[in-house]
This record gives C-alpha cells, sequence and structure tokens, in this order.
C-alpha cells in the first residue's frame, strides 16, 4: 500500500472509532425518525455510529488485493442500502440487518473487479469464491496436511459448498492466477494489444432487438390465451406446465 495512502485509512479508522455508539433505544428512536419523518439527521446520526461495523467487515475482505479503501466505501453503499429497507419494529438490531447488506455490497465489488473476464455469480458460485480458501484451511487443520489440493480435499469441498468437483477445481485455478491487461502488446507484434483480437459473439442489435420483440408477442399471446381459461383450467396449466418441478396427474387429481 502506497504509504500516503496508509496514512490516509489510519486516520479514517481513528475517526471513526471515536463516533459515539448508540444504544438500543436511542438506535430505535433515529431509525423511527428517518422512516416516517425522513429526518436526514437521524440517518447520518445512525449510519455514522455504525461506520466502524463497516470498516471491520471490509478488513475481512483484504486477501483480495483490492485497497481497503474501496472495500469500506463498498461497505458503506450497503450500510445506506440497508438504512432504507430497515424496519426498527421488527425488533432486531441495525448492525444484525445491515451486516448482510454491507459484505452483499462488498462481495459484488470483489467480483466485478477480481477479473475482466466476468465470473459466474450463482448464489453456489459467490459461495466458492468466498469460501474455497476458507475451505482449504480448515480441511488442512482437521488433516493436519498442507494447502495443496487433493481430488480427495476436492471432493470433500465440493461435498461441503454444494458445488460440483469441477468447480472446485476451475475456481482453484482462477484463484491461483493473476489478471493478465487487454492492453498488454503481443510479443510478436509490439504495436498489437491482445484487445484487439477479441471478438463479440454475441447476437447484433438488430437480431436482438428483434428476437425482444418476437419474445414480447408471444408473452402477450400467451396472456392473451390464459384469459380465456377458467380459473380451474388456468390452475391446472400452471400446476403442470409452468412450475418447476411440475405436479404429478396425482398430485393434481388430489389438489382439484
Amino acid at each position: 500500500m502506497d504509504p500516503a495512502d496508509f496514512k490516509e485509512n489510519q486516520h479514517y479508522l481513528r475517526k471513526i472509532r471515536a463516533l459515539p455508539l448508540l444504544s438500543q433505544d436511542q438506535e430505535y428512536q433515529l431509525a423511527k425518525e428517518w422512516r416516517e419523518q425522513q429526518k436526514d439527521a437521524a440517518v447520518e446520526q445512525l449510519i455514522a455510529s455504525h461506520l466502524r461495523l463497516v470498516a471491520k467487515i471490509a478488513q475481512g475482505y483484504r486477501g483480495y488485493g483490492l485497497p481497503i479503501s474501496d472495500l469500506i466505501a463498498e461497505g458503506n453503499v450497503g450500510i445506506m442500502q440497508a438504512m432504507k429497507h430497515y424496519d426498527p419494529d421488527r425488533g432486531y438490531r441495525f448492525s444484525t440487518y445491515a451486516m448482510w447488506w454491507i459484505r452483499a455490497s462488498i462481495q459484488d465489488y470483489i467480483l466485478q473487479s477480481w477479473s475482466l473476464v466476468k465470473m459466474g455469480t450463482t448464489r453456489a458460485q459467490k459461495k466458492l469464491f468466498f469460501n474455497l480458501r476458507k475451505t482449504q484451511k480448515v480441511l488442512a487443520s482437521e488433516h493436519q496436511t498442507d494447502l495443496n489440493l487433493t481430488p480427495e480435499k476436492v471432493k470433500e469441498i465440493a461435498k461441503r459448498l454444494d458445488v460440483k468437483e469441477e468447480e472446485v477445481w476451475q475456481m482453484h485455478q482462477r484463484l491461483s492466477s493473476k489478471d493478465s491487461s487487454l492492453n498488454q502488446t503481443m510479443q510478436e507484434d509490439e504495436d498489437t494489444e491482445w484487445i484487439e483480437w477479441l471478438t463479440d459473439e454475441r447476437e447484433n442489435q438488430e437480431i436482438q432487438l428483434a428476437q425482444h420483440d418476437e419474445m414480447r408477442k408471444r408473452k402477450n399471446l400467451f396472456q392473451k390465451a390464459l384469459a380465456c381459461l377458467s380459473s380451474r383450467e388456468h390452475q391446472i396449466l400452471v400446476d403442470r406446465r409452468l412450475t418447476e418441478p411440475p405436479l404429478t396427474l396425482e398430485q393434481l387429481s388430489e389438489k382439484t
């Protein structure tokens, strides 16, 4: 880290540590004022008292090679999103609710920043990305071995994280490699960058627009067809064709 950045981060951390914490009653009152009266002063005070929570969570993601200041900034975006949805009348503290939004915001930022090549963003793939190294360490500790992956370890990790073994290998290779800039020049031709050899294999805009228009027409026709059915016929169609997994005929007969 650049010395100037380190000094700035330390100054920020000292500053937020000095901010007062709120009691549960104070927190509830401020949240009510924001939710019912949209008082800016209330939400500013509530968020300020939880900035150290954001910094603490962000510190846990330092191993992904991104500036801690950026992680904290994304966490702050998450806590502001949490404030928009927080309902104090549900009975739980704001920190309990906000920590999920903070983590989600930071994790999304890491996934977007980790590579120029978009990674999978399904729930299982996110879980694998953020838990592979941790699970490797747990297995190494349990079996008193090193962190190297073996077929047996891959099988165990896949089982614990509920993913395919192939996905574990692929993610391990992805995390073990370093990204290269697409603006690097090719060794054979110093005037040509790798990005010039990339091609967009997607359909052109005209085809995409035509496909979108066709899909819209089909949806409209489908909705009109559904409107012609009785309520019983509509429910049968939904249960047999539009539900995953579909109901069996036996289940359908018992239901109707």
